[in-house]
């Protein structure tokens, strides 16, 4: 065993020193979310009975327990816990699913996992250094977190940080069995994020249906776990233990696949090409290559407008006379419900705002996807996948045109669905919803022009687009929370938007001059791209 563990201190400190820059961003953006939020929800509900009235609603709003959880004490603390815990354990596991499958599976996919087992290099060393990595990472997350809340409560803040860092090393052994299972790095990823996603999707269900984190299905998901340590209420320490044990199995069974399959090779094979029809341009080959992304991003989409959707009727009861949760709802969606002709013209008012931020946050979460279909350029031609084509009669421009077209033809489509589900959700004409939605459009592609000018002249800094993108949806998220002055909010393409659906008149003005940009940065990315020598 020792000699199969042979260089792992190597490989770690490779390791490290790649994610130098992407480990310590990811952590502060998590932990900044969480520490930024006491003082937040310390200006909004400002003595202990608003935050009793708070929580008793939250705990009585069925949708706004499968967002967030229940909520089980009035303290600041708590109600942190509530808002920000299991999401900043899905950013934690995340940020180790990226770490795990880019230094086991993406290293063989490359090659280069060849060429350092080469050396002295154990058959499970790569995998030892990835998850120590991992745990390295979250452990430093989990210090973060607990030093930032300490002022809350040192207990509650030690158990909130263990609990995010343990659900991220849950998450990193889950990518390790992945990455032994598929030949591709990026099938890798899915797997992991379906998991992901289908923990969530069993946590909401759960408390969507029970009050207090008691159903089975919020058992059955590790971010319930997260909610039932019940930080800073009375914490429940031996949940923790079930962290460890599903760690110990899964870090069992992603050792013992590891050491039955030889270097390169999978336990489920891959799909040889297309199972009928042929592909006979580069926009076709893209979309092949994506689909499952697109297709999986517009279900989401579709599925989470209707759920916000059906929350928008009960913002202004969720809001009561609260002066400023009402201030940050309308600022976020850039109306307000002051000028309003009665109490019923104000909620109707209010409604709009909600809605006009959630179009808002469908858009900045899109920019996301726009990144990542964008940066599939850089994945073919990293893995030699682009070589081969490019040496045929498909210039470098067509190629890169299909899949500049499946991202941003892709971002349309699932903002489109976001604003049909926003308007069923709340069951009114979705036209007026669909148009709020697609009124993002243009800085989502902007985001995404500047992801293809990195790409084409940059490749080795192509992946700083993740940093713009998550920098947009950090400060679209807490920005107006956190009162932050105007300018600032301004640095966001998002901020420059008209808000819809609401009075507010549409001003075509910010949609043109984004979409010009967006062309500008698009059209310089393609020139640098054609310029420039590919990566052997």
């Amino acid at each position: 065993m020792k000699n199969q563990l042979a260089g792992t201190g190597a490989l770690l400190r490779l390791a490290l020193r790649r994610d130098r820059v992407m480990m310590p961003v990811w952590m502060l953006v998590t932990t900044l979310m969480v520490v930024s939020m006491p003082g937040s929800l310390g200006s909004v509900y400002a003595t202990a009975a608003e935050r009793a009235r708070a929580a008793a609603s939250m705990n009585a709003n069925s949708s706004m327990r499968a967002l967030y959880g229940p909520v089980f004490d009035d303290s600041l603390g708590a109600l942190t816990a509530w808002r920000g815990g299991v999401y900043a354990a899905v950013l934690a596991a995340a940020m180790s699913l990226v770490i795990v499958v880019r230094h086991t599976r993406e290293e063989e996919e490359t090659g280069r996992q060849e060429l350092l087992s080469a050396a002295m290099v154990g058959r499970r060393a790569p995998l030892t250094a990835a998850l120590l990595a991992a745990l390295t990472a979250n452990a430093c997350t989990a210090l973060l977190v607990a030093a930032g809340l300490a002022g809350q409560g040192a207990p509650g803040a030690v158990a909130l940080g263990l609990a995010v860092a343990a659900t991220g090393i849950l998450f990193a052994c889950t990518a390790a069995i992945a990455a032994q299972l598929t030949e591709s790095a990026r099938a890798a990823k899915g797997i992991t994020a379906a998991v992901l996603g289908a923990a969530f999707v069993l946590k909401a269900a759960g408390d969507s249906g029970t009050e207090g984190g008691r159903s089975a299905l919020t058992w059955a998901s590790p971010l319930g776990w997260v909610e039932n340590v019940r930080a800073f209420a009375a914490e429940r320490w031996w949940v923790l233990l079930l962290f460890a044990a599903a760690v110990t199995v899964q870090t069992g069974a992603a050792y013992a696949l590891a050491g039955r399959r030889d270097l390169g090779m999978s336990f489920l094979p891959s799909r040889p090409g297309p199972a009928e029809g042929r592909l006979g341009t580069a926009g076709a080959l893209a979309w092949r290559l994506q689909r499952g992304s697109v297709l999986g991003w517009s279900a989401s989409f579709l599925i989470a407008g209707v759920v916000f959707g059906g929350m928008a009727d009960g913002a202004a009861d969720l809001v009561g006379d609260n002066d400023r949760t009402r201030e940050i709802i309308e600022r976020m969606g850039g109306q307000s419900a002051a000028g309003a002709q009665g109490a019923q013209g104000a909620q109707g008012a209010l409604t709009d705002a909600f809605l006009a931020t959630m179009a808002g946050m469908f858009g900045m979460i899109a920019a996301l996807y726009a990144v990542s279909a964008l940066l599939r350029l850089g994945g073919e031609e990293s893995g030699g996948c682009a070589e081969p084509l490019l040496a045929n009669a498909v210039g470098r421009l067509r190629w890169a045109g299909g899949h500049l077209a499946v991202a941003f033809g892709g971002s349309a489509l699932i903002l489109l669905l976001a604003g049909l589900g926003l308007g069923l959700g709340h069951g009114r004409e979705p036209g007026a919803a669909i148009g709020a939605t697609l009124a993002q459009l243009p800085a989502v592609w902007l985001i995404g022009a500047l992801a293809a000018l990195l790409y084409g002249a940059v490749p080795q800094y192509a992946a700083a687009a993740w940093a713009v993108a998550g920098g947009v949806l950090a400060l679209g998220w807490v920005g107006p929370a956190l009162n932050l002055p105007q300018a600032v909010l301004n640095l966001s393409p998002f901020a420059h938007l008209p808000r819809l659906p609401g009075a507010q008149a549409l001003d075509p003005a910010p949609l043109l001059a984004l979409t010009a940009l967006a062309a500008a940065l698009t059209a310089a990315g393609l020139g640098a791209l054609r310029r420039r020598d590919m990566i052997a």
